[in-house]
């Protein structure tokens, strides 16, 4: 890591998702080993023909803040990701930045999913004319992006990276850019998805990538378990401040850690299976990008996302890049508990190591009732585990549909 280049600070957190409304009942959830996955009371299934009734939906609650005007001009993806901003902005103390000096970048995979397909049923049933006047600032992938950008006065750029469930961890990626290449003192960044419908519901379980397991939704997400079968679906927001750390001291903020490394490599494999040299690629940067050696790594909040060609391949491919010096390493996938938030996945799962390298206590991977024997590294499997004193390094991953990988590392000092 260059010495003159600026070191990148957490001073800010927000999250609403399955498990939480908060940073911390959603904390206090993932230490608890919750599972948030639930079959969905409606009627999607009987009309609509589903093989899989069950996800991870928004924890009751989360949007009550949000007046009633916004909500109706946000869609669901905007809503979560508004929230959560707010949260981040308060937490980090509101900082006093020049407008010019400040950025958000806020991924997500899909976008306003709800917001076209409602009012193409609009278009259908009732006609062009009842189409809402604000659909395409509701639909578009950048709206959220826009929208926390004008609240905030944001004019250094608005940013959204659309790389599927890279997405969020892309937005982190860029936002160290931003700082790192003297563009912002402070960026917004995270990642949002809000597409819980009967359409990618069925568009996902027909090209087999969901668990099947119907009667017992709560245990379906199961990385690293021998009868893992696929992931389930979940909803939410993940938002971070990142300011560099001069900014950072010069006005006294609380530091949660450093954003130190990130790695940003594609696969040109496949468009939906993917290839651990990529995967490999992306850690070997990042963790070569944040000044590192493979020892320094303690613990990996992994993609695992439950299926049985991902989990265990992502890895090896990170044991590749680490030249095999992985046994002080401890992983978890959160996704057990969340579900897999597509483009909203990397920034809660970049909020989780950052907590878990603050609070040096890694959250549980569930479900596991039989570890694959195939797994090659130590799982903090059903119980939170501890990480050492002393200066901690942790390393996620988040890899989407198309080949794109991205690796992040998280430090304490």
């Amino acid at each position: 890591m260059s010495a003159s280049r600026s070191r990148v600070a957490v001073t800010g957190l927000g999250t609403v998702n399955p498990l939480g409304a908060d940073v911390a009942s959603t904390w206090e959830a993932a230490l608890a080993g919750t599972s948030a996955a639930r079959t969905l009371e409606n009627d999607w299934k009987e009309s609509y023909g589903l093989s899989v009734d069950f996800a991870c939906r928004l924890v009751p609650g989360a949007l009550d803040s949000l007046s009633r005007p916004e909500s109706k001009k946000l869609d669901p993806s905007g809503q979560y990701a508004m929230v959560a901003a707010r949260e981040a902005w308060a937490d980090a103390g509101a900082p006093d930045v020049d407008p010019t000096r400040l950025g958000v970048v806020v991924g997500t995979g899909i976008g306003g999913i709800w917001t076209t397909l409602d009012q193409w049923d609009v278009v259908r049933e009732r006609g062009a004319r009842r189409v809402n006047p604000f659909t395409v600032p509701m639909l578009m992938a950048n709206s959220s992006a826009a929208n926390i950008s004008m609240e905030l006065g944001a004019r250094a750029g608005a940013h959204t990276p659309v790389s599927a469930c890279a997405s969020g961890s892309e937005a982190v990626a860029l936002g160290m850019g931003m700082i790192r290449d003297g563009r912002a003192d402070v960026v917004v960044v995270g990642g949002t998805e809000a597409s819980i419908h009967p359409m990618t519901i069925a568009a996902f379980a027909n090209i087999r990538a969901l668990s099947t397991r119907v009667d017992d939704p709560e245990h379906a997400s199961r990385p690293y378990d021998v009868d893992r079968d696929g992931f389930v679906l979940g909803e939410g927001a993940a938002i971070l401040v990142l300011e560099s750390e001069e900014h950072a001291k010069a006005r006294g903020a609380r530091v949660y850690g450093y954003a130190a490394g990130r790695g940003m490599a594609s696969d040109a494999h496949h468009i939906s299976a993917p290839n651990p040299e990529g995967q490999a690629a992306a850690v070997r940067e990042a963790v070569q990008d944040a000044g590192l050696a493979a020892k320094d790594i303690k613990h990996l909040n992994a993609h695992g996302t439950s299926t049985p060609l991902g989990d265990i391949g992502e890895l090896r491919a990170v044991s590749d890049a680490l030249d095999g010096v992985t046994d002080q390493i401890v992983v978890t996938s959160t996704k057990s508990m969340t579900g897999h938030l597509l483009g909203g996945a990397g920034a809660l799962e970049t909020l989780f190591s950052v907590l878990a390298a603050h609070h040096r206590t890694v959250p549980p991977t569930i479900n596991i009732e039989d570890l694959d024997p195939e797994t090659p590294m130590a799982i903090a499997n059903g119980a939170p585990a501890q990480l050492p004193e002393g200066d901690l390094a942790v390393l996620n991953n988040a890899f989407g549909f198309g080949g794109h990988d991205i690796a992040l590392v998280v430090t304490t000092a």
